[in-house]
């Protein structure tokens, strides 16, 4: 059987990884796909504990956060497609339509 540190160690690295990804990608679609790793991490961590205590609330939450994290998807990727159509990259650092 596998403890609980062993799934926290594994959330923790993944949680690593996605987070160094979001700060140092330039590509959008890498930064949502760290975003989504976070959240797989978080949802790691929330089945752990909620395995060790016997309690069905983290399942709840975890498909919760699934359920947000599909529609951030599908919208993320809907503005992107809107965004390259009108500037031809998906590079972070060309995109200033927000600034004054």
């Amino acid at each position: 059987m596998v403890t609980i540190p062993a799934f926290l160690i594994v959330a923790v690295v993944i949680f690593g990884i996605g987070a160094v990804g979001v700060l140092i990608s330039r590509n959008i679609i890498v930064l949502f796909m760290c975003v989504e790793l976070m959240l797989n991490a978080a949802n790691l961590a929330l089945i752990a504990f909620s395995r060790a205590l016997n309690i069905m609330d983290g399942h709840a939450f975890v498909f919760l956060v699934l359920a947000v994290a599909a529609a951030e998807a599908a919208v993320g990727l809907a503005i992107l497609i809107a965004i390259f159509r009108n500037r031809e990259t998906i590079n972070i650092d060309r995109f200033d339509m927000l600034k004054w």
